[in-house]
């Protein structure tokens, strides 16, 4: 008898700044997105897991190989790059928790997508940013990269923005920026829409392949 695995979706943390403030958000996200039935019934159609690029902590891309070239993950040349291939490839779909720099996003996030490609491609992704006007601009630049790496992400990117100077402050000492007091408790339903919209990316992308795989074995039994 064969079983199938619950998807995994893999929210990840993409600023390594210290103090930072990018996992108080993240963890924000998490906890909106499990208010959905999809996410947390006993018939759950995905999970959720964290990824944080601090923990990884990987050296600018020093792969030999153009990533695209590369179809075994065995052989890349490096280990860091190997260990960073097997976590991706957990994972069938990703929400990007980002901050905007100087109308950009982290280079740690750029440098970690580049480490790889076919791990990314066809998956389905979402984009959170965050900054003193919402990080939009971040998050506009990303998206084009995302689809650079053949991943299905979302036109609806949730931006959300520190809710006044104290705020801002806070947020670049690392401080507790009032998540628990309700400060962005308006853009919890926008969140959750975001969320709801991946879940349905998700199904479509677990049911090609399906479909792809079912013809495999078709083509072998012939």
């Amino acid at each position: 008898m064969t079983t199938t695995q619950t998807p995994s979706i893999a929210v990840i943390i993409c600023s390594t700044r210290q103090p930072r403030v990018c996992p108080q958000i993240a963890s924000f996200v998490t906890s909106t997105l499990q208010t959905l039935p999809s996410l947390t019934s006993t018939t759950a159609t995905a999970t959720l897991s964290t990824i944080d690029l601090a923990t990884w902590n990987l050296p600018m891309f020093n792969e030999p190989t153009i990533p695209s070239q590369i179809k075994d993950p065995s052989a890349y040349a490096q280990p860091h790059t190997r260990a960073w291939s097997v976590e991706i490839s957990k994972h069938q779909a990703f929400i990007f928790v980002l901050p905007q720099y100087n109308w950009g996003y982290p280079a740690v996030l750029k440098n970690a997508l580049d480490y790889l490609f076919h791990e990314w491609a066809g998956k389905p992704a979402m984009v959170v940013s965050y900054g003193g006007h919402g990080g939009g601009k971040a998050a506009g630049q990303l998206k084009q990269v995302l689809q650079g790496l053949r991943m299905r992400v979302l036109d609806n990117m949730p931006a959300l923005t520190f809710p006044g100077h104290d705020a801002v402050v806070a947020a670049t000492k690392g401080e507790d920026i009032g998540i628990g007091e309700g400060v962005w408790d308006g853009e919890r339903d926008g969140i959750r829409r975001a969320g709801e919209e991946l879940l349905g990316l998700l199904a479509e992308a677990e049911a090609e392949v399906a479909v792809g795989s079912m013809s495999k074995k078709g083509a072998k039994g012939q």
